[in-house]
């Protein structure tokens, strides 16, 4: 047994913010690496990266090493907030501590302090230098910065990747980290029991790609994943990447790239051909390898982007159990052999070789015996590309693909990095989950205090609302009823401001049917009379209040505000708004009860229920109209205040007069607020191919698509979308059987794109039902206990 007790040899002598002073005289520069989302990369995002990458790291200094270390560990998921609503509670409860392979991507640069591979291939990392090495370096020290500096400005220039300097504690703490067998939290002690190697209660293994007769006939930048490809998708993956995300076991891949002298290779070639061309009759062998090393010389004489490397690359993996260590071998193995790879596998000394010397401090004590020799570029094809969904730092909860955990989407964008308009659109046929993903959406902004203006059709977001029973309003159509609702209502405090009038005149000016374009005379009459109404009229202000005034000041109200009849026509205002007052027909629309003392600022949440009268106009008419004032006086108040609109089944609302026209002036006015406008519809072929509905969708820049059996044709026309997007339409598939149901949408912010799921806890997936006998059911509990929560909580009791 040789135990090593790593806290009286650690390999760091001191660390200036990302610079590591290494105790064998290495100078190393540690960078984590933020990596795109995987499924999010195209076969061309492949190539491109790969470009990328081969850019950075070709112009690096002769005797540079470059050590990619990619860390799997299995965690359980942890929320960064504590809930504090119902189901913001439940959805923590819910997704608290699942299980999932957390992914996090290091780059190192090591300048060497010798050019040489050691000659013993076993050689001690934890030799004490003279604690003079880094005596005089100064120089060096900084020519070295420079360089990695530039690749690594490079690589931040490009849109799929970002590369961040670590912390000086973090450089500290992965040493520790790493040196104990990841364990993050204790000390522990490096064993090597005969051919095994134990770490604390973790047994070590590794594999090996060290040398050219590992690899098969090609290698490529990336390859057909065959889990997500079908007739109609071709998803890729990174050469390599089925050793990443997809082994969903505890490993660590280390990738080591020594770039050596071209010159070196070529001086070496030559030699080894001119050796080979007097022996080429003694054997087919020395034919072969002679026509592979004049390919090789003629590579590097006629491609000056080509750069000869060594190379080493290895996985690391541990167990609690050596049991489990020959499953993750296997594993591991079987990714390889698909790759026509035969990977080298150490016991006993070797196995320690590995561990001690796969940490950036120690790469230089591999051996020649260790490493392969291709071009740059190929050695790059074996890098890991994408990494676990990201959470940005503020958004809404979706689900991410791989372990239906939560992640943080911000659809909002208040900095604009993504997208200049914030609108967003949700396509789907009836049945696939519209309405559920518009909770979901809704609910979530609702909680950040977004104020909502829902314009629906169907009670599709009832029991979401009641769930905030202080802070919402349905605006429902009863005959017979009040609207229950009073634009003209005003606190006694309150100030009229010239915004308030000017929304209360639109509000009546829309009531007389004034034409547009040609009213600006007596809008400004109706301004003047407003203001003398509420400075005569302290209390009980109405629409009727308004219209008593109006009718009992008779004439005498012209010739107080100087006003001519052909600026204020009284009797046609008179004659207009009977229909709305007293006896008219459609004077309980405005009708106002003693208790009623509220307004629409008071409501965060409001909803208009359209369906009762899309076929009556006239109610429909004031119904849009008060629609208008909300927006108004919500949306439109308080520009330091978020607000969204939502118009659900849009496409039977572009049946009302005008409603296309004057959403157009919703997207446009939107601009100079701090808002944004939602749409709902089933098809995109739904809005009509005009000016207007082009100009809605060219302000639209957050995408939503459910699943659509029919395809997508139309949406990828109208809306550009890129082969990649399509590939992932067509990979959508949902899950509704088992303990983990969900359903997957595609997601577009800008011009990123990806599938994410919907997977809810049962109270959340209650809270958002539309119909059905579930729903009933709840609605019933409801009126029982005239609390959502409590109606809800029942439910789920009842059902178990």
């Amino acid at each position: 047994m040789k135990r090593l007790e790593i806290h009286s040899k650690f390999p760091i002598l001191d660390v200036d913010r990302n610079l590591v002073y290494a105790a064998n005289g290495n100078l190393v520069l540690g960078y984590r690496v933020i990596l795109p989302e995987i499924y999010a990369l195209s076969e061309s995002d492949y190539q491109q990266l790969h470009g990328q990458w081969f850019q950075a790291l070709k112009t690096l200094p002769i005797g540079t090493i470059v050590h990619r270390q990619d860390v799997y560990q299995q965690k359980g998921f942890q929320f960064d907030k504590d809930g504090h609503t119902f189901l913001q509670k439940a959805t923590q409860d819910y997704f608290e501590g699942r299980e999932y392979l957390a992914h996090t991507s290091y780059l190192f640069f090591v300048r060497p302090a010798s050019g040489k591979f050691p000659s013993n291939r076993w050689s001690n990392p934890f030799v004490v230098p003279k604690q003079d090495r880094f005596v005089g370096m100064e120089g060096k020290v900084l020519e070295f910065q420079n360089a990695v500096r530039d690749a690594v400005t490079f690589l931040n220039n490009s849109r799929q990747l970002q590369v961040v300097p670590m912390e000086s504690a973090e450089l500290w703490q992965w040493t520790q980290t790493y040196f104990n067998g990841l364990y993050e939290e204790l000390d522990t002690d490096i064993v090597r029991e005969g051919n095994n190697l134990r770490v604390g209660d973790r047994f070590f293994e590794a594999l090996a790609i060290n040398n050219e007769t590992c690899f098969g006939e090609t290698v490529a930048t990336s390859m057909p994943n065959e889990k997500l490809s079908s007739d109609k998708a071709k998803f890729h993956q990174g050469f390599l990447e089925g050793l990443g995300l997809a082994l969903n076991e505890n490993h660590v891949v280390n990738q080591i790239i020594y770039l050596d002298d071209k010159q070196y290779w070529r001086k070496l070639l030559e030699k080894r051909i001119t050796e080979l061309k007097k022996s080429v009759n003694f054997g087919t062998q020395n034919k072969v390898i002679l026509e592979k090393l004049q390919e090789i010389m003629h590579q590097i004489n006629h491609d000056e982007s080509s750069r000869i490397v060594r190379g080493h690359c290895n996985v690391l993996y541990w167990d609690s159990d050596t049991s489990g260590l020959e499953r993750i071998r296997g594993k591991i193995k079987a990714v390889l052999k698909e790759l026509d790879i035969r990977p080298y596998y150490p016991v006993g000394e070797g196995r320690m070789h590995y561990f001690l010397n796969s940490h950036p401090c120690h790469v230089t004590h591999f051996s020649e015996s260790d490493a392969y020799v291709v071009d740059l570029k190929q050695a790059l094809c074996l890098y890991m590309n994408t990494s676990n969904y990201r959470s940005d730092n503020a958004g809404i909860y979706m689900n991410e693909r791989q372990y239906n955990l939560p992640v943080l989407k911000d659809v909002w964008d208040a900095k604009k990095k993504r997208i200049k308009a914030r609108n967003f659109a949700i396509f789907a046929p009836t049945g696939e989950g519209k309405s559920f993903l518009a909770n979901h959406i809704l609910r979530q902004l609702y909680e950040q205090q977004v104020r909502l203006v829902i314009i629906d059709l169907g009670g599709s977001y009832d029991k979401f609302a009641k769930l905030y029973p202080e802070e919402h309003l349905v605006l429902k159509y009863e005959p017979g009823k009040n609207l229950g609702i009073n634009p003209f209502y005003k606190e006694a405090s309150e100030v009229m401001t010239a915004e308030r009038l000017e929304d209360l005149t639109v509000f009546i000016a829309e009531l007389l049917a004034w034409k547009v374009g040609a009213q600006k005379a007596k809008e400004v009459a109706l301004k003047k009379i407003l203001r003398l109404y509420y400075h005569q009229v302290t209390e009980g202000h109405s629409l009727e209040s308004l219209y008593q005034f109006v009718e009992g000041k008779g004439t005498d109200l012209l010739e107080t505000l100087h006003l001519s009849s052909r600026e204020f026509d009284r009797e046609y205002f008179l004659h207009m708004l009977s229909e709305y007052v007293g006896e008219g027909i459609y004077s309980f629309l405005f009708q106002v009860e003693d208790t009623q003392a509220f307004t629409l600022e008071d409501k965060r949440l409001l909803i208009f229920e359209l369906d009762e009268v899309r076929d009556n106009k006239e109610v429909l008419s004031v119904m849009l109209k008060l629609i208008k004032s909300a927006i108004q006086r919500t949306i439109w108040r308080n520009r330091s205040e978020r607000g969204i609109i939502l118009f659900d089944e849009f496409a039977k609302q572009l049946k009302f007069p005008n409603v296309l026209e004057s959403v157009e002036f919703y997207y446009q006015a939107i601009r100079k607020q701090n808002g944004a406008i939602g749409i709902i519809l089933q098809s995109i072929n739904q809005l009509p191919a005009n000016a207007t509905a082009a100009s809605i969708l060219e302000n639209t820049q957050v995408i939503y698509s459910l699943r659509n059996e029919k395809g997508y044709r139309e949406l990828v026309e109208r809306l550009q979308l890129s082969s990649h997007d399509v590939n992932q339409l067509h990979s959508i598939r949902n899950n509704l059987t088992g303990d983990r149901k969900y359903t997957e949408f595609f997601l577009k912010i800008g011009k990123e794109s990806n599938i994410f799921r919907l997977e809810v806890p049962p109270e959340v997936y209650a809270a958002y039902l539309t119909d059905g006998a579930e729903h009933e059911q709840i609605l019933e509990l409801y009126q029982e206990t005239g609390n959502m929560e409590q109606a809800i909580q029942a439910f789920l009791r009842e059902r178990k």
